[in-house]
């Protein structure tokens, strides 16, 4: 009799509401701060750039938020989404592990990004925003928003950096056909943008670049125009939590619980959707389930950056918060895994794993692509270089549980496909793939620009 590998949820058991780690965290919240005071932000300053709800989630210490009916519809669309078994994996590395996964693949753009987008576009549509600004690495995030705008028929502006933009046109392609309009970052159209460029015309870009240029884009509108984010922020992470609160049902399903849960890091945001939960297990039912944050070694802020307080964007436009960091002004060498591509790291994450509630590790490039190779050959999907870090944490989880004869769950989330990034697939198969070692004195220099804060010691 064959084991079985798909644990499936109905639209009955679409959760209701989003689990805020705020009622729980084990260790006090830090103060975010104004950029150009370094005092505390007032929502007057936010709400230049979020709508007052979205601000309101953020600071809340309610354990659940509801979830809009709205956007609930809007999430079946694909949700709940899939948890399965990797079983050919698991005969192929002949390991006692037993190896799941959760695959946010299934929603319409190929990822987990529209658990986030789809609130924020439905708050801002609430708020009469007129037109959104974003940021966009892989092109995930940017591809999610503008689908879930034009749900609710608003304009998007997406900067996009300029290596992936580059690297990655078919995302840009499915952007436009949502009816955003795409900018390859750093642009002309920022004063930001047009100052990067004329010290270095061939710059290829970084997250703290774009997110300069969108937030400059929707502060110099007077009002017209919202910025939005797709990872770091506390109300980002909160949204993503319908993954690991269907995760738990599922896993219930399967007869098991998770010994470890995995999840790539750039930002946070796809780790926090499936990890908070469980870590709520952790904390408040006496579970011991180990956390793990992968991050690639060319951007490691959790593994090699400071715990400091730091500026979300590059130009010093965003708030100062207290994360792991590079340095705001780092720019990462252009990996295949764009949206992993960022200086700092969400400032909730930071704080558990500098508290020791989440671990985490960097893996290298080409190992990172041999474990979505080796994955796609047992099981069929094609994982986009973000989540085939994660990949590469539960096959090597799963060989440690072999070295040691031990049986082990894991699960970690499979927060996207890889169908768009075909050509990155064709450099690992040619074998014209490069690891990038730490870049030490490059960290070094950034983190020598950190802003100074009486408030950090």
């Amino acid at each position: 009799m064959s084991e079985q590998i798909r644990f499936n949820l109905t639209e009955n058991d679409l959760p209701k509401r989003w689990y805020n780690i705020n009622a729980d965290m084990p260790v006090p919240p830090n103060p975010v701060l104004h950029p150009g005071t370094l005092e505390p932000v007032t929502p007057d300053f936010l709400s230049v750039l979020f709508p007052m709800e979205l601000i309101l989630q953020e600071v809340s210490s309610d354990r659940y938020i509801d979830i809009p009916e709205e956007v609930r519809d809007v999430y079946r669309l694909y949700r709940p989404t899939p948890l399965l078994r990797a079983v050919r994996l698991e005969k192929a590395l002949e390991t006692p592990a037993h190896i799941y996964y959760k695959y946010e693949g299934a929603s319409p753009v190929g990822s987990h990004k529209p658990n986030t987008a789809i609130p924020q576009a439905f708050y801002n549509k609430a708020a009469g925003t007129q037109a959104l600004t974003t940021e966009t690495g892989a092109g995930q995030w940017g591809s999610a928003l503008a689908f879930a705008a034009s749900l609710f028929d608003i304009p998007v502006e997406v900067y996009m950096v300029k290596v992936s933009y580059q690297q990655k046109p078919y995302r840009r392609i499915l952007m436009e056909t949502y009816g955003a309009k795409v900018f390859a970052s750093p642009t002309e159209h920022t004063q930001y943008g047009q100052s990067v460029l004329a010290a270095d015309k061939d710059n290829p870009g970084s997250l703290g670049i774009a997110i300069s240029e969108a937030v400059e884009a929707a502060a110099a509108s007077g009002g017209a125009k919202k910025y939005s984010l797709g990872s770091v922020l506390g109300h980002v992470l909160m949204h993503q939590t319908v993954i690991g609160e269907e995760a738990l049902m599922q896993m219930d399903l399967a007869g098991e619980y998770p010994d470890v849960v995995i999840g790539c890091v750039g930002g946070g945001s796809n780790f926090a959707g499936i990890a908070f939960p469980f870590l709520r297990q952790n904390l408040k039912d006496g579970q011991r389930t180990r956390l793990l944050a992968v991050e690639p070694q060319a951007a490691p802020s959790l593994t090699q950056g400071v715990y400091a307080f730091d500026y979300g964007d590059t130009a010093k436009m965003a708030p100062i918060v207290k994360m792991h960091t590079l340095g705001h002004s780092f720019i990462p060498a252009p990996i295949h895994a764009g949206g992993l591509r960022y200086h700092g790291m969400a400032p909730l994450l930071s704080a558990l794993c500098d508290s020791g509630h989440v671990e985490a590790v960097a893996v290298p490039q080409v190992s990172t692509f041999e474990a979505a190779h080796q994955f796609a050959r047992h099981e069929g999907i094609l994982p986009a270089p973000e989540s085939a870090h994660a990949v590469r944490a539960a096959i090597d989880q799963a060989l440690d549980a072999k070295q040691k004869g031990e049986k082990r769950t894991i699960l970690f989330n499979l927060s996207g496909h890889g169908h768009f990034d075909l050509a990155a697939y064709e450099a690992f198969l040619a074998g014209q793939l490069t690891d990038y070692q730490y870049p030490e004195d490059k960290v070094k220099a950034a983190q020598a620009e950190l802003p100074e804060v009486a408030l950090a010691a």
